[in-house]
């Protein structure tokens, strides 16, 4: 890993954002940008000091849905970040692949009014290419010139973790020298609002919104929406090392699975998280034991932060007490696509800084919810191995483990 780039609630810039993830800052807040009046959930995490102009001209950027320019402005920064010269050779051997789960969805509702009550006429030809998930590559591709692998995964909240392990598969493989990859989302909007509020999943804390995502805590009440994008330089080690890299972290376990219970509930007994946690630590060939930080999918719902905790229990055994687990929602909220992008991230930067994210809000711990989940502050203790969870509707899960690189003699 060379090169990172953040979007987030907290701030546009990976320091910007990091920082503030370290001192327990919250970006989650008032919605304020459509009529709420009518919902039980009023809350959400937007990113507030974004410009896209800073990264496109007034043109693109107009025919660019919100989470494209994510994508882009992500892209960006870790390409400067890991100082790569995307030469017209190197641009052959370098892709992009990206999670995004629900694409350009306030494209599509601002659309759809627009033929409602103008009709069929009014409605833009750059619909589609602003509104498919796969666009989001697609934008990062044109605007870097970059000729390699370009695909989208989508698989809800799983699929930024999916398109890092996937992007890390292509590079195992020899597709690829260098992958742009990661998240990113924008689909906190009037509609996908009242469809997750409809189905009980958000939290309804509209008085304290920074207190309203409490992964782990025996008052949550549920999820808080939030939008961003997290993209990573993923490299081939021996071209890293040729251009004298700085080398964040090495990926070294990846692993998936399926609950095959339900379509939005988690398995009560988590045995497809089982199987992802341990199909990981085995594709990484190291010992439970080794892990000493998890970032949780935590997403502060009853079910998921209760099987989420038994997982971690029955895969690490008595070192699931001696590891940390911290759950980063609990500050930016949750970015559904983005998400894995941006906890991955974290996760790398807890192995370069030596420091765990905190879990905010911890205030009333769940009885069934007994780990070291790093509560109220941030800890600053050597991580030379850490994994990163993520699971979606569907029944769908991700892992990824990173570790500190170690340069061989």
């Amino acid at each position: 890993m060379t090169g990172l780039g953040a979007v987030t609630p907290l701030g546009t810039g990976t320091q910007k954002t990091w920082e503030a993830l370290l001192k327990g800052e919250s970006g989650i807040g008032p919605i304020d940008r459509f009529d709420v009046s009518a919902y039980d959930c009023r809350i959400g995490a937007f990113v507030r000091d974004f410009d896209p102009h800073d990264y496109l001209g007034r043109k693109d950027a107009k025919r660019m849905a919100r989470f494209s320019q994510f994508a882009v402005a992500g892209a960006a920064m870790a390409i400067e970040d890991a100082g790569l010269c995307l030469t017209p050779e190197m641009a052959e051997r370098t892709g992009c692949l990206l999670g995004v789960g629900l694409g350009g969805l306030s494209t599509l509702e601002q659309n759809h009014e627009k033929y409602l009550h103008a009709g069929p006429d009014r409605v833009s030809p750059m619909l589609w290419p602003m509104v498919i998930p796969n666009i989001a590559p697609g934008q990062v591709c044109l605007r870097f010139g970059l000729h390699g692998p370009n695909s989208v995964v989508s698989t809800a909240c799983a699929a930024g973790t999916h398109a890092i392990g996937d992007a890390y598969r292509l590079i195992q493989r020899g597709d690829a020298d260098v992958m742009l990859t990661g998240g990113c989302e924008a689909a906190l909007t009037p509609l996908s609002l009242a469809g997750f509020a409809n189905m009980r999943a958000l939290s309804s804390r509209n008085d304290d919104p920074q207190r309203a995502s409490r992964p782990f805590d025996a008052d949550r009440d549920g999820f808080v929406m939030g939008e961003g994008g997290g993209v990573l330089v993923l490299e081939e080690l021996e071209q890293a090392r040729q251009r004298g890299a700085s080398i964040y972290a090495e990926i070294i376990g990846y692993g998936m699975s399926a609950d095959a219970y339900h379509l939005t509930q988690p398995d009560p007994e988590a045995r497809g998280v089982v199987l992802c946690m341990q199909r990981t630590l085995l594709d990484a060939g190291i010992e439970p034991h080794e892990i000493d930080y998890i970032n949780a999918h935590g997403t502060s719902t009853p079910y998921n932060d209760r099987c989420e905790t038994l997982a971690i229990r029955r895969v690490f055994g008595e070192h699931a007490y001696r590891l940390a687990v911290s759950s980063t929602k609990s500050m930016t909220g949750h970015l559904f696509g983005g998400a894995g992008g941006i906890e991955a991230v974290f996760t790398v930067l807890s192995i370069a800084e030596s420091a765990i994210p905190p879990t905010m809000n911890l205030e009333t711990p769940d009885p069934e919810c007994d780990l070291d989940y790093v509560p109220h502050e941030a800890r600053y203790k050597p991580v030379r191995v850490a994994m990163s969870n993520s699971f979606g509707f569907g029944g769908t899960n991700a892992s990824i483990i990173f570790a500190n690189y170690q340069e061989s003699p």
